[in-house]
């Protein structure tokens, strides 16, 4: 290939981009809105204690001074109730960590365009094994994000299917064994309709762009699923739109919900309709495509990425402030070595 051609192929690739795609990936690459980068320990501590001193262990605020580490003059803390020494990120997704918040800016930004690890790793000039482990933080954090979330209103309720993916366990391993014959990703599913091959997702939107999707069971959907993910974070009163599945009925009777249930070809009666849970369906799928076979047991993380990056009302700058500030302060302990050891399925029922 010439010179000239090499060129015309690049020119063609652009042409074929997004002109936002492309502002967002000059905006990271540049560091346009990284200004002033700092430690992350003063980032979280800011964040974190902007309202007062609280313990990450027992949440409690009889806090006093407690000297300073010795290898960074962290300032340290001490917890009068359950007597814990601490820092400003003790137990967060950073604790630990070398690289400092313009990485760690870059980081947030990749995911909210839904990068690859491998395109994350270059940009954030890390390896792709910590790109890796902290995506997988990041959305750990996120999904307590998720378990704050309330619907009210009119809500649209739907389960959608993936098929079981086994990807990440190995024959080598000492406790996972392999429950059926080992194929390739994307192989078609032997079973005809809904089997044990496939995991139920129950998900329900409303028309303020709040969100919720969980890996609920294998195969058909169920009261007791729908019940577990969804019972608690439908508000009683509120409007319940869906097809004409049966587990509904005693969903709604159960919660003190109107129930709406549309007939099979039909998404819209007046103002009611499944046509929003249709479309987040949609963008769901897609959004899942682009990562080329997601393993079950990481499923729950990419729906709640998915919720805050594509569904969300909130601007792209407002869900980059929420995703910084909240998962970079967020409580929680995950260690890297425990993150391939999680269930292959993650099912609830």
């Amino acid at each position: 290939m010439t010179k000239l051609e090499k060129f015309q192929t690049i020119l063609t690739l652009l042409k074929s981009l997004s002109a936002d795609y492309i502002d967002r990936l000059i905006s990271i690459l540049s560091n346009e809105q990284l200004v002033n980068p700092k430690s992350v320990l003063d980032y979280v501590n800011n964040e974190r204690f902007a309202e007062g001193w609280v313990c990450p262990v027992c949440e409690s605020k009889h806090i006093v001074r407690n000297g300073h580490r010795p290898k960074n003059n962290a300032q340290r803390f001490l917890c009068r109730d359950c007597g814990k020494s601490f820092t400003a990120n003790t137990n967060s997704i950073s604790s630990g960590t070398r690289k400092n918040m313009l990485v760690w800016k870059k980081y947030i930004e990749c995911m909210m365009n839904g990068f690859s690890v491998r395109k994350t790793a270059q940009i954030c000039e890390i390896h792709r094994n910590t790109a890796f482990a902290w995506r997988h933080k990041v959305l750990d954090a996120l999904q307590f994000m998720q378990n704050d979330v309330s619907l009210s209103g009119i809500v649209e309720a739907d389960e959608t299917f993936f098929p079981v993916s086994y990807k990440g366990n190995h024959k080598n391993s000492k406790t996972f064994v392999m429950p059926r014959e080992p194929h390739h990703r994307g192989h078609s599913i032997k079973k005809k309709g809904l089997s044990d091959e496939q995991v139920c997702v129950p998900c329900a939107v409303n028309r303020k762009g709040k969100s919720i999707a969980k890996v609920g069971k294998l195969g058909k959907v169920s009261f007791n699923c729908i019940d577990i993910i969804l019972g608690n974070q439908i508000i009683s009163n509120s409007t319940l739109c869906t097809d004409k599945e049966q587990a509904y009925r005693k969903f709604s009777r159960e919660h003190n919900l109107q129930l709406i249930q549309l007939e099979t070809g039909k998404s819209k009666r007046g103002i009611y309709n499944i046509q929003h849970i249709n479309s987040y369906h949609s963008i769901l799928k897609s959004f899942m495509y682009g990562f080329k076979g997601v393993s079950t047991k990481y499923l729950n993380n990419y729906l709640v990425w998915n919720n805050l990056v594509n569904y969300a009302d909130e601007t792209y700058k407002e869900k980059m402030s929420i995703f910084l500030s909240y998962v970079m302060c967020k409580s929680i302990k995950i260690r890297y070595k425990d993150i391939p050891k999680r269930p292959p399925l993650p099912v609830v029922v």
